[in-house]
């Protein structure tokens, strides 16, 4: 979020809010009791939207989070696909001694 689109939202809240006094005066409140209103639904959307926020960060479906997982995966299948073509072409000698060479590594990281 740029600052620019910050000042925006936060001058939509305060006239959100205005327009929420207005509404209740119209609706037959009075002076502090339509701006008590007013005010009591602003805090309940700022914090069911920050309760939304806090939902997203805890279950990790945040824009940047499932950023980074659909590219991590693009570049895993990218990289799988390149490897899998460079082992392809190494002759059939070459595939099976790095093979044992891979299989070794594993069986002494297993020990």
């Amino acid at each position: 979020m740029t600052r620019g689109t910050a000042i925006l939202l936060g001058l939509g809240v305060l006239g959100l809010g205005g327009l929420g006094y207005l509404a209740f005066q119209a609706a037959g409140f009075e002076g502090f009791s339509a701006g008590i209103a007013a005010e009591a639904v602003l805090i309940v959307l700022v914090l069911g939207w920050t309760g939304s926020y806090l939902f997203r960060v805890v279950t990790g479906n945040m824009t940047y989070m499932q950023q980074r997982r659909s590219y991590r995966a693009a570049y895993d299948a990218e990289t799988d696909d390149v490897l899998q073509r460079k082992f392809d072409a190494l002759p059939l000698a070459e595939q099976e001694k790095l093979l044992k060479e891979v299989g070794q590594l594993q069986a002494d990281t297993e020990l």
